[in-house]
């Protein structure tokens, strides 16, 4: 017998009992008594409940009382605001991280949320959410009376609109007060909302604990994938189980650990065990059934788990900072535009700045932001594996840092040689990729290529001396300059500037062109100091984007050769040259091609402004010269090491002070490419032991980075097409002595030169630096004879400088012409004879005669002498007399220092013959023969008469009054010639520039 049954038995039995009346009668009194009872009772009851009701009423209101009455549009706001992270893209559109933030978030629609997935958030956290009104009322009651009981195990009693409230709107304060606000407003969203939105923005909000790399992660989308590598619409049953219970404990239940990575065997199961607890509610609920059920519980959810990885920080490190920076740089303007600042303002303010700065990264962590960079990622990845693999950087620096004072700073430091490098597209100013250090972790974390300023070194000839001076004119390539000892003095200096070159040694009259291909210091800082005045830095710098410069350095000579006060970054410096490839046009260099909502709403799009800086003719001309560095000059190794040949790449070297940086950069016609290498605490790159020099070491680097770049892009970085000369270029021959149009002396001594010229510069004027006549050679140099000099001594028709060109050049003030012979057609050079005025006071006709020849001598018929120690003797003239009584006559001169004889017996000397035609004193006699006396003879008498008077015998040396036995030698030499270069070999102390790429 059932309960059904056994109930309607006794109902009836207890129907006829009622039904004889006798019940009533036996016991109306007690009845009557006992409803009374019970009515009062009730009465009651209902009273107590109502007064309880009103209490609780009265107290929730006072609890809600501050809490606004929200809209709709206000509520939407809230829930919809989550804090997503915004992602960052490699150019293409290729994912590779997202900002560094506390939290990672990706936001995901309802509709890309697997159903299964749905129902098993619905059947752990909220089994009523498609029935009840925003809160559940037994549920609140018993999650009130386990507080007032304080029960050891509480149950929830929020529902997920309950959740949503407490996680966007309101906090998560353990409060009643909380709690009522909580309850108020979710039956308020449940009014304006759909059940749909608010799943949806639920699966949004909630954390997940952590990811494979150790990132704190929330919204369903960034756990399905952070854990099992799967979008949330593809999830299978125990991934959504595992999923749907994470939240109740995120980090307990998170199979990551902080750092990345699987825990422990143990510290997974705690979640193995909560996603069967998910399944067993599913199936209680009907959500699936006993199949899937135990299929489920068997599944290997851990084989599901992603592998260890790591996070963008930490495998794109310098490039995750670098857009980021950029981007907050970008955002952080548009916000103050919006509130009616500039840039011009913030850089003003520093605490205005700073606020717009927080803003502007609260909103790259919070709004979900695509931020779209300019970089390649597979000529980025391939850069970092050349930069960390180098094996030629040279050797680590270990000791002490000191400071200025000699103070000890850093003990047992060592440092690495570290690199920046930078490949910048010409035309558009695009980041292409970059190298920022050899590792990010192995040396301060600095980024080498767009933030650490060093000086440029030589890098700065182009840019601020010869092209800023082609483009006024002042010099052209062929341009002689004189690479000779020089002083510079300039306003505001404290004391005169010595350049020098390093290496040691000057190499005379070069042209601009050889000058810069070999990295000639002088010649550049005499460009440099012929503009000055018209501050080319301003001009010229400024529009090319070098913004680290100080205003001294404006008016400084010394930053002609590459040594600014702070330094120059090898962004700024490759981003200036890419002026050069782009036809003299600056595009400024930029990183971030566009920054998008997630909804693909464009808040911000690069847009390149090229700024003219050159014309094309001056850009062709400097392009052209730097091709010689390349093709003879400073950077010939880089033809050896380049893949790809037949490129027109044109570039400069570059050394500073003391060896301490290194630097290439070179532009093609689609692109520029720049590299340096030093140690972080400026240190010396020379080494003694390594195969390679310092800039070799750089230079092979750039060639490994340039051909790793255009095997990925052969097209881009390897063009066919060579620069284009422009209208205005023109060729025409020089003399290499002036510069001007060739006279016919110059080409008759064979120094002319062609060379290309901007057609507005062209040299209209004849060379006037020769001129002929007769010379003589005067201490080893050829001389133009003077009104007195002897005409025996002289050459022919000559050819010699001219005073007026010398002095007009400043020439005449150097101690010796020939400093101005260039090292090489020598022979030509050395053919010119040098005006009388250059021998100086060695020249000035003081009417005494030079000292006379020494050491006389003969032997083989031949005389022989040493030199008159007088300066400006031009000659000597050789006497004979038959014997030692006899007058002594001219017999022949000569320039040597040998004379030939013939015949037997006679007596010979010799006289030094100076430039004004004074002649010396006679050198000892030279007796040739025998001249003993023969045995006596008796004289004939007629013969005795022969020789009775043969007049006084003028025994006077035939000397024209000149040779009058002035004894005093006169040693007139002062010796003031020069030592031919040998003076200023050494780099002056104040020489600012220091490059060292001229290979000497």
């Amino acid at each position: 017998m059932d309960y059904k049954q056994l109930f309607l038995k006794y109902k009836n039995k207890v129907i006829s009992i009622w039904k004889t009346g006798k019940l009533q009668r036996s016991t109306r009194i007690t009845y009557d008594v006992f409803w009374n009872v019970v009515l009062f009772f009730l009465v009651v009851g209902f009273i107590g409940m109502f007064f309880a009701g009103g209490i609780g009423l009265g107290y929730f209101a006072s609890l809600v009382k501050d809490e606004p009455v929200r809209s709709y549009e206000s509520m939407e706001m809230d829930i919809y605001n989550y804090e997503e992270t915004s992602k960052l893209y490699f150019d293409k559109d290729i994912y590779f991280g997202d900002v560094r933030s506390d939290i990672h978030r990706e936001e995901v629609e309802l509709e890309n949320i697997s159903e299964i997935l749905k129902d098993a958030v619905i059947a752990t956290e909220d089994e009523y959410f498609e029935s009840h009104e925003g809160v559940v009322p037994k549920a609140i009651v018993r999650a009130v009376v386990q507080e007032a009981t304080n029960a050891p195990i509480k149950s929830g009693g929020s529902t997920l609109t309950q959740q949503l409230i407490k996680n966007q709107i309101l906090t998560n304060e353990v409060s009643f007060e909380r709690k009522a606000k909580e309850i108020l407003l979710a039956l308020r969203l449940e009014r304006f909302f759909e059940k749909d939105q608010i799943l949806e923005a639920y699966l949004n909000i909630v954390p997940y604990g952590r990811e494979a790399s150790g990132r704190n992660i929330a919204g369903i989308q960034t756990a399905a994938q952070g854990i099992f590598g799967v979008d949330a619409k593809d999830v299978n049953l125990a991934q959504a189980a595992y999923l749907a219970g994470l939240p109740q404990s995120p980090s307990y239940y998170t199979p990551f650990a902080n750092n990345g990575g699987l825990k422990e065997k143990d510290g997974i199961q705690p979640g193995i065990n909560r996603m069967k607890s998910v399944l067993n509610r599913m199936y209680e609920s009907d959500y699936i059934n006993q199949k899937d059920y135990d299929e489920a519980l068997n599944y290997n959810i851990v084989a599901d788990f992603t592998e260890e990885a790591t996070s963008p920080i930490d495998k794109y490190p310098h490039l995750t900072y670098e857009v980021e920076k950029r981007a907050r740089d970008i955002i952080m303007e548009q916000l103050a535009e919006e509130d009616d600042y500039t840039l011009e303002d913030l850089e003003k303010d520093e605490t205005l700045k700073e606020e717009y700065k927080i803003l502007a990264e609260r909103n790259m962590r919070q709004k979900g932001y695509n931020i779209h960079s300019t970089i390649d990622k597979k000529t980025f990845e391939a850069f970092q594996e050349i930069a960390k693999n180098y094996e030629n950087y040279g050797p680590d620096w270990k000791g002490d840092l000191k400071n200025s004072k000699g103070e000890i700073i850093e003990e047992n430091v060592t440092m690495p040689v570290q690199t920046g490098g930078i490949l910048i597209e010409n035309s558009t100013g695009k980041i292409i990729s970059f190298v920022g250090g050899r590792d990010f972790n192995l040396d301060n974390q600095l980024n080498y290529a767009t933030s650490t300023e060093r000086p440029n070194g030589s890098t700065m000839k182009p840019l601020l001396d010869y092209a800023p001076a082609m483009e006024k004119g002042v010099v052209q390539p062929g341009t002689p300059i004189a690479d000779v000892a020089e002083e510079f003095q300039y306003p505001g200096m404290p004391k005169p500037w010595n350049p020098g070159n390093y290496g040691g040694g000057y190499h005379g009259l070069v042209s601009a062109r050889t000058a810069l291909a070999k990295s000639y210091n002088v010649p550049a800082a005499k460009t440099y100091m012929q503009i000055i005045n018209e501050n080319p830095a301003k001009e010229f710098l400024d529009k090319m984007g070098i913004t680290s410069l100080t205003e001294g350095d404006y008016g400084y000579p010394a930053l002609s050769l590459g040594e600014p006060t702070i330094g120059i970054t090898v962004e700024e410096n490759t981003n200036a040259y890419a002026t050069f490839g782009n036809n003299g046009k600056f595009a400024d260099a930029y990183m971030v091609e566009k920054i998008t909502t997630n909804d693909g709403e464009v808040i911000y799009e690069h847009q390149s402004e090229p700024v003219d800086v050159f014309t094309p003719q001056t850009n062709y001309l400097t392009l052209d010269m730097m091709r010689g560095v390349i093709r003879s000059g400073t950077a010939t190794y880089i033809n050896s090491q380049l893949k790809h040949s037949g490129v027109d790449w044109a570039g400069k070297t570059g050394t500073s002070q003391d060896y301490e940086d290194a630097w290439f950069v070179a532009t093609n016609p689609n692109v520029t490419m720049g590299t340096w290498i030093g140690y972080r605490t400026p240190k010396s790159l020379q080494c003694s032991s390594c195969a390679l020099s310092y800039s070799q070491r750089n230079n092979k680097l750039w060639a490994e980075l340039v051909n790793s770049a255009t095997d990925i892009n052969p097209d881009l970085m390897a063009p066919k097409n060579r620069f284009e000369r422009p209208n205005g270029i023109v060729e025409r021959s020089y003399c290499t002595i002036s510069g001007m149009l060739p006279s016919e002396l110059c080409k008759r001594v064979g120094l002319i030169a062609t060379d290309l010229f901007n057609s507005k510069y062209v040299p209209t004027e004849e060379d006037d630096s020769l001129i002929e006549g007769a010379y003589v050679m005067v201490d080893g140099k050829a001389v133009i004879a003077g009104p007195n000099t002897p005409e025996e001594f002289t050459d022919g028709d000559g050819v010699t400088f001219n005073p007026e060109f010398l002095e007009r050049m400043g020439y005449d003030k150097l101690r010796d012409i020939t400093q101005l012979f260039p090292r090489t057609n020598t022979a030509a050079w050395e053919s010119i004879s040098i005006p009388s005025s250059d021998l100086g006071e060695t020249l000035e006709d003081d009417d005494t005669a030079p000292s006379a020849p020494t050491s006389a001598a003969s032997s083989s018929n031949e005389l022989t002498w040493k030199k008159s120690s007088s300066k400006d003797v031009v000659g000597y003239r050789i006497f004979r007399a038959d014997n030692p009584d006899s007058s002594f006559s001219l017999i022949g001169n000569t320039t040597e220092l040998d004379y030939s004889i013939s015949g037997s017996n006679a007596v010979y000397h010799i006289k030094a013959v100076d430039y004004f035609g004074l002649e010396s004193s006679a050198s000892k006699e030279v007796v040739v023969g025998d001249f003993s006396d023969p045995e006596p003879e008796e004289p004939d008498e007629e013969d005795n008469d022969d020789n009775e008077d043969n007049g006084d015998g003028d025994h006077k040396d035939n000397d024209n009054g000149n040779g009058s036995g002035n004894g005093n030698g006169n040693e007139n030499g002062n010796d003031n010639g020069d030592d031919n270069g040998q003076e200023n070999e050494d780099d002056d102390s104040n020489n600012n520039d220091s490059d060292n790429d001229n290979n000497e």
